[in-house]
């Protein structure tokens, strides 16, 4: 084994890696020093700094958990509503429970199964929740800690669950089954009684059909020991719980949807399939007291009127002053089709129809008692909707809606990508909210979101926290994420800088896409100056300066030519220092052909120099907030589409704004509003090109003819098939590797005999949908339900379906900073750092004008420094450390406000902050860079550009997401990989802190919108209308208790209403009757132990740890362990039972055999 002259490796000279090592380092590029690994993946240093630093970070540092989740919840299936606690939980289909209170109370819970939600029953007032679900599982759920856990759980193992319910201050629930039967759970104990309810037993004798599963179970408001049973095919049935049979039975030609009962108990209304809503007296159960089809149309000769689509649920609630409220969904005409979905409020005469904008999934009248016998006195209807949550006043007229203080609008466009900054400038957060609230909707209802249960403080942990989210129409949200809580700010809308887009004119279209045009796909954000800047899927990239003061002016518009193609591709020759060592690239790779040649006709003419979308040429009114200061395109070349941006960064101090894609980079002086630099990936290289490329002839305009079954056929085939990448990964049976390696055979490539596999005909846009923007495709499946949200590519190269585009050398990763830009360079310059999906690094410098005076006049000079330095895969993140080892942030304008009405303000010269190191202002004699690609992190020292540690983070997968940030006064790299671990490392040693198998990708969704930030903390979207937030950090882990709000606060039941002597007399009043004399083990016996299956539930011990100390804390766990005490004492108690129950048949049977052979003589036997 050979081994390190650290001296020569000090110098910048290259040294032999160890051939015999597991992970062996990729060297460095030209000049660059070459690192190891050591097996079992600790990082190696390949030299060493001249001044050690000491490191603080140590594993105890980091920890990972889920903090909170935002947003809608996702395919929501099931409602309930605590009338006196004032919470609301919405179940979901992939088995999630949200529970939401007032503003910042916000829990999520998960069922282990992730069978879909069926039902939601609360226990009123007592901090517990019932669940049951699709695989008929009942789950009991603690909510008096804040994180629900389950207590326990009853698993229907012969019988399907369809129907429950839980009478209030019961302990006995009610489940209705698909056979027809009502079975009784004890809730304390979860266990099932005796005392069934069997169909056969609850309809006539008579009847010959079953009457189909049960779809309403609810106890008389006027005596509770009366149980109204609703089957599906029409029957009613009131069966007395006393006597075991039933007191009446109704039947209806039409199913069944839904019942509710009048608070006087002596009417009930359902809701049937033909659209009729029935009103039925028990005095006369023999026919309905009232038929209506509220929305029929009447016939003219008196028949019946006609049917209309069903009523799915119905509420029938009644007011002490004015007429009952019949509230109820569906039961539209079906001649209006493409009517939208609506909810029904009948009061008095006065019929309104509220029309939604998605499918109702489900909805609860809110009332002011929770007692069933009392006048219900609504004043609110909470309405689930597929996508959306709203809450009607019933207290006004014109039943305005409440607005919603969750942030539940995440969705309203599909989201495209997010960024995520913690630790904010403090000023931020009510600037945005003050602009934003200019533009904040009005006709809301003036009342106080009902929906206020719960309690919440801030927490010690309290700095602030923005969320940005990007969207498929070309919307930016912000978001204020302090204290685990989200909070719209300010809502910004890149579309209007364009034109809007005229259809069905016949004329040619240069857009890319044909859906979506305006999806963002990068997003750069500097929050000391306040410029941001967004990049769009139809190739452009618009610049933002913020104001707080109106403005109306012209946008100005720049073109960018960004296309080149090369002709060929020779490998460097063997004696040249091959820019891969390790042996596992050898092996030959296709990479940076020709770009995509068809050419698109549009009536004859060839498209060229002219970009996918319009932008606006007259003066715009842009009010304040983020004003568009200058708008870039790039354009269409010689008939082919300009190619998504993979790369994006800017910085005020300069003034400058670059992006790259697979062709190459552009920078631009967005001061000066001119293109400074717009060139291919190749030409960056220069001098310092590893690679002998030779450039593209002339192109002619050549129509393709060759097709799939030509690329199959021809030559090059079996090399493309041994050209694949061996860092290929796949995730559920699809490729997912980032790049291809270079080619190292030395064999020429012609780019004529590659030709794309899916050809588009003339004039067809090639993308049909909006990408998203970072650097890498991943090929994952989707299900149709969320194609449209999760349309997904990190492409590596811009377009996702072609060979000859995929193995472009696209531009991933661009970051300005004040470094030294070539080899032994005595003092930091401006600099652009350029990184490449081949893995190459390469110095940019940048030449300023001297003075403030000359910035604005004297033109910016930028030119490629010559350096290049290698890791293996696509680079996806830069940064740069001091001497001492702290964190240099990029310089920054401080911000002004361009449009300020102070001319002092006006005239003020631009404030510039350069560095700001965490120790002193000597920035010292050499620097740290650190790079992070998709398959490795390295640490060079500058200027000497010696790589001192490297790190080889995977072998078989590739970083999603790589970020720089800060921890506990520390610096750290954080990285999410595509096989799900998120993974630390300490700066600049690159020593492991963490790597936890946290999350498989199984969505692009997840990788899309995966992102770091300061303070251990992280996000990503979880669900097409969520975004799910983690720490790493264990110091937050460790407060996160004290963050969390409280589901369940000490509040008085009200008191029933005092009835009066006469009302009681004659039965007015509800009727209380003993339960547990009906049903328990003493007088019901017990239930068959094949019907259900008891699972005692984690929330025990769990929900301990979260208790409050002191000695509620240890009361709680006292009454815990009484409860397990008692719970294994009646399990003792069951199984004696069970052994005195065989030992009487045992003696049963041996005194009968005993008796049998008695009187028989010995021969007889």
């Amino acid at each position: 084994m050979k081994k390190f002259n650290f001296r020569k490796v000090l110098d910048g000279l290259t040294a032999s890696s160890p051939g015999g090592s597991s992970g062996g380092g990729s060297g460095g590029g030209i000049g660059a020093g070459s690192g190891s690994m050591h097996p079992g993946g600790t990082a190696g240093a390949a030299g060493t700094p001249r001044d050690e630093i000491q490191e603080i970070m140590s594993s105890d540092y980091f920890q990972i958990c889920k903090t909170v989740r935002h947003g809608f919840p996702y395919l929501p299936t099931a409602l309930a509503f605590d009338p006196v606690q004032k919470i609301l939980a919405v179940g979901t289909r992939t088995g999630a429970i949200r529970i939401l209170g007032r503003p910042g109370v916000d829990c999520y819970c998960q069922h282990e199964s992730g069978a879909a939600v069926l039902q939601l029953q609360f226990l009123i007032n007592e901090g517990a929740l019932v669940s049951a679900s699709a695989d008929d599982t009942l789950h009991l759920w603690n909510l008096r800690q804040k994180r629900p856990a389950i207590l326990h759980s009853l698993k229907f193992n012969r019988e399907r669950i369809t129907y429950c319910h839980l009478p209030f201050q019961s302990k006995w629930l009610y489940v209705g089954t698909e056979r027809g039967n009502t079975h009784i759970v004890n809730i304390e104990s979860f266990i099932l009684s005796g005392y069934v309810i069997m169909w056969n037993k609850a309809i006539e004798l008579s009847t010959k059909t079953h009457p189909g599963p049960v779809v309403h179970l609810s106890d008389s408001p006027r005596d509770e020991g009366k149980l109204l049973i609703g089957y599906e095919n029409g029957t009613v049935v009131l069966w007395d719980l006393r006597s075991k049979r039933a007191d009446l039975r109704v039947y209806y030609d039409e199913a069944i949807h839904s019942v509710d009962w009048h608070h006087e108990g002596k009417q009930f209304m359902c809701s049937h399939s033909d659209g009729s809503l029935t009103l039925w007296n028990l005095k006369s159960p023999s026919r309905p007291f009232q038929i209506t089809i509220p929305h029929g149309k009447i016939q003219r000769d008196g028949k019946k009127p006609e049917s209309c689509k069903p009523i799915l649920k119905v509420e029938y609630k009644t007011c002490k002053s004015s007429e009952p409220f019949i509230i109820f969904s569906g039961g539209l005409s079906y001649d209006k089709a493409c009517r939208r979905p609506s909810l029904t409020i009948i009061h008095g005469k006065a019929i309104t129809v509220l029309e939604m904008d998605h499918p109702i999934v489900d909805f609860l009248t809110l009332c002011e008692t929770p007692y069933p016998n009392e006048f219900q006195e609504p004043y609110a209807v909470v309405v689930l909707l597929e996508k959306d949550l709203i809450v009607v006043d019933l207290t006004q007229s014109n039943f305005p809606i409440f607005e919603n203080p969750y942030p539940i609008d995440i969705h309203e466009s599909p989201v495209t990508c997010t960024e995520y900054f913690a630790d904010c400038p403090p000023d931020l957060i009510p600037v945005l909210y003050s602009v934003g609230a200019k533009h904040k909707k009005q006709g809301y209802s003036n009342k106080e979101w009902p929906i206020s249960g719960g309690a919440w403080n801030l927490g010690t942990q309290i700095y602030p926290e923005i969320i940005i989210t990007g969207h498929a129409d070309g919307s930016i949200k912000f978001w204020d994420a302090s204290a685990i809580t989200l909070q719209m700010l300010y809502k910004l809308k890149t579309s209007k800088v364009f034109e809007k887009q005229k259809l069905g004119e016949g004329k040619p279209t240069a857009e890319i896409v044909e859906e979506d045009p305006f999806a963002i796909q990068m997003m750069y954000w500097c929050p000391e100056s306040r410029i941001f800047c967004v990049a769009g899927v139809s190739a452009y990239v618009i610049v933002y300066r913020f104001s707080k003061h109106e403005v109306n002016t012209e946008i100005v518009s720049l073109e960018v030519r960004l296309q080149y193609d090369i002709e060929d591709i020779i490998t460097p020759e063997p004696e040249i220092i091959p820019p891969f060592p390790d042996a596992s690239f050898q092996l030959p790779s296709l990479r940076s052909l020709s770009g995509s040649t068809n050419t698109v006709a549009c009536e004859g003419m060839m498209k060229d120099s002219i970009p996918c979308l319009s932008v606006k040429t007259r003066p715009v009114r842009m009010p304040p907030g983020y004003q568009a200061e200058l708008v870039i395109q790039l354009v269409w070349v010689d008939g082919e589409p300009p190619q998504q941006i993979t790369s994006l960064a800017i910085n005020s101090a300069y003034g400058l704004v670059a992006f790259g894609n697979c062709n190459g980079l552009a920078v631009v002086d967005f001061m000066q509003k001119t293109v400074l630099l717009s060139m291919g990936t190749i030409d960056l290289y220069g001098s310092s090109d590893p690679y002998q490329r030779q450039p593209r002839s002339p192109r002619k305009n050549k129509q393709f003819t060759a097709g799939l079954t030509e690329l199959t056929d021809s030559p090059v085939s079996l090399e493309l098939e041994r050209c694949k990448s061996p860092t290929s990964d796949h995730v559920n049976g699809h490729c997912t590797s980032p790049t291809s390696q270079i080619c190292s055979s030395g064999k020429r490539l012609p780019s004529a005999d590659v030709t794309k596999s899916n050809r588009r005909g003339p004039g067809r846009p090639p993308f049909r949908k909006a990408q998203s923007a970072a650097c890498m495709e991943i090929s994952l499946p989707v299900t149709t339900e969320e194609n449209r949200e999760n349309t997904f590519s990190r492409s590596r190269s811009s377009s996702v379906s072609s060979i000859d585009k995929e193995s472009k050398e696209a531009i991933t990763a661009l970051y300005f900073m004040e470094t030294f830009s070539r080899k032994n360079d005595s003092t930091v310059s401006p600099c652009l750092w350029v990184g490449t999906g081949l893995g190459m690094v390469l110095i940019i410098s940048l030449n300023l004008p001297a003075t403030e005076e000359l910035r604005q006049t004297e033109p910016v000079m930028v030119s490629p420094s010559g350096t290049v330095l290698t890791l293996k895969g696509a680079v996806l993140t830069f940064s740069c450390l001091d001497c001492m080892g702290a964190l240099m942030h990029p310089p920054y304008e401080v911000w002004r406000d361009p449009n300020s009405m102070d001319d002092s303000e006006k005239m003020r010269k631009r404030k510039l902050v350069m560095y700001s190191p965490s120790s002193s202002g000597d920035m010292g004699d050499h620097q740290f860079a650190v790079i992070c690609s998709e398959k490795q992190a390295k640490v060079f020292s500058l200027p000497s550009q010696t790589c001192l540690y490297v790190h080889n983070i995977t072998e078989t997968s590739f970083l999603l997401r790589a970020d720089v940030v800060t921890l506990c006064n520390s610096i750290c790299l954080a990285c999410f990989c595509a096989n799900g671990h998120i993974m630390a490392m300490s700066l600049p040693s690159l020593r492991p802190m963490l790597d936890v198998n946290y999350l498989p990708v199984t969505d692009m969704r997840i990788a899309r919108t995966f992102c770091f930030t300061n303070e251990g903390q992280a996000l990503y979207l979880s669900s097409p209308t969520e975004i799910q937030r983690l720490t790493y950090s264990q110091e937050m882990c460790d407060n996160l208790q004290d963050m969390l709000g409280d589901l369940f606060t000490p509040v008085e039941t009200p008191e029933a209403q005092n009835r009066g002597f006469l009302k009681g007399l004659f039965g007015g009043s509800g009727q209380t009757f003993d339960r547990e004399e009906l049903f328990g083990e003493a007088s019901a016996g017990k239930a068959s132990r094949s019907l259900a299956q008891h699972i005692p539930g984690s929330g025990g011990i769990e929900g301990m740890k979260g208790a409050a100390g002191g000695v509620i804390g240890d009361l709680a766990r006292a009454r815990l362990a009484l409860d397990e005490r008692g719970q294994r004492l009646g399990e003792l108690d069951e199984k004696t039972a069970s052994m005195m129950a065989s030992a009487e048949a045992f003696s049963k049977h041996a005194h009968e055999l005993m008796l049998k052979y008695k009187d028989k003589k010995w021969y007889q036997f």
